[in-house]
């Protein structure tokens, strides 16, 4: 499906702009009405995390006249392996002001603004409403129905990209012209089944291949070429390096959004059978260095996380059973009826589903570890690495 050019064409290109832009001024697709209709584009990245770093650079390199980046987290050492728009020195920084400085060096020409905020439903509107296009990169759910909605209001185009260990997607979303993201997911996933990057893992140059994608799609709808990926979905498979394109279509049975709501609650990122779990049962670290000082012969610890996570780092004494085995009901059997039940994960959301598990099996004393081995490596023991 060709669709109009989104952005009308600048007045005109500087003599440097010229010299810069001359590999995009020669394709005839693009020319210069198109390079201008770049230098005029307002976009707006939400993320500048492992699809927004090289949409970023790539946005700049392209001419995006004006760059919105929003952004409320700093640099961490484990953003390194994928998030190629910050460095080493950059460590413990903004994100946002990080990925500015890397944009204005990439090209000095383009406006940068700075969102230094969360995206929520008191502000998004007001922060959507001043850009032609958002390129969303996020990797929660709640923010993704929050952008939808929000471009569903303010009928703006979005370019949307997620990714996963060895897997991609990218569809552009345009409720004017097509289906939206609740076209595709009606519903979120039920708590806790679907993990995030920092619990599943992200190859690191998948973001790269996704996020170039998301940029090819951006310059499209700016300029007016091509067939954008409007009803589309790309899913990309970097172990078997395979494309294969799954068609989205309008659902008649869709509501119709009209305001912005609490996705948090709509999304609900811990079950409610958790959240009544761990109310009264959730001890501190510190409180679980203590047992294990003085009473390790009454308690079984169990860590439910990943065997390769588990390889990373771990509390001394714990044993692995997976979150996945408490689940359907394998891991009982492996539970002590003669010692108290301590459960941990890495940050206490998984160990609090599992503790759900363990209530319902009888196993009444059972608690788990709030802010998992985060938390003991920070409160307890920091010579241990964290990821």
């Amino acid at each position: 499906m060709s669709l109009p050019p989104l952005v009308e064409p600048a007045a005109e290109l500087t003599v440097d702009e010229v010299r810069r832009y001359s590999r995009h001024l020669i394709i005839p697709d693009v020319g210069m009405d198109g390079q201008k209709r770049l230098k005029n584009a307002k976009v707006l990245v939400v993320g500048a995390g492992g699809l927004g770093s090289p949409a970023l650079l790539y946005l700049a390199a392209a001419g995006v006249g004006t760059l919105g980046i929003i952004d409320f987290d700093v640099v961490d050492e484990s953003n390194l392996q994928r998030q190629i728009i910050h460095g080493q020195s950059d460590v413990g920084r903004p994100k946002a002001e990080s990925a500015r400085d890397s944009v204005k060096e990439v090209n000095p020409n383009v406006e940068v603004v700075l969102h230094q905020e969360r995206l929520e439903s008191d502000n998004a509107l007001e922060v959507l409403a001043d850009y032609d296009l958002i390129l969303d990169g996020t990797d929660n759910f709640a923010t993704r129905y929050l952008v939808n909605d929000a471009a569903v209001i303010l009928n703006k185009p979005y370019v949307w990209g997620s990714i996963y260990r060895f897997d991609g997607q990218v569809s552009v979303f345009w409720n004017e012209y097509g289906p939206q993201y609740r076209d595709l997911y009606p519903e979120p996933p039920p708590p806790g089944m679907v993990p995030s990057c920092a619990e599943g893992g992200v190859l690191g140059v998948l973001c790269a291949s996704i996020g170039s994608v998301m940029v090819n799609e951006a310059i499209k709808l700016i300029t007016g070429i091509g067939d954008p990926l409007v009803g589309r979905l790309l899913i990309f498979d970097a172990l078997e390096m395979s494309w294969r394109e799954v068609k989205v279509r309008k659902d008649p049975d869709t509501e119709p959004v009209t305001e912005l709501i609490d996705y948090e609650a709509f999304c609900g990122a811990v079950s409610e059978e958790a959240t009544e779990a761990a109310a009264d049962s959730t001890i501190t670290a510190p409180e679980l260095k203590e047992l294990l000082d003085n009473k390790a012969d009454d308690v079984f610890l169990v860590d439910v996380r990943e065997k390769n996570e588990y390889e990373i780092v771990s509390i001394p004494g714990a044993t692995l059973i997976p979150k996945g085995q408490f689940l359907n009901g394998k891991a009982f059997e492996q539970l002590p009826q003669d010692k108290r039940v301590i459960l941990h994960c890495k940050s206490g959301v998984r160990s609090a589903e599992a503790l759900a598990a363990v209530k319902a099996a009888g196993f009444s004393d059972a608690v788990h570890v709030g802010g998992g081995v985060l938390a003991w490596v920070n409160q307890v023991d920091p010579s241990l690495p964290t990821y």
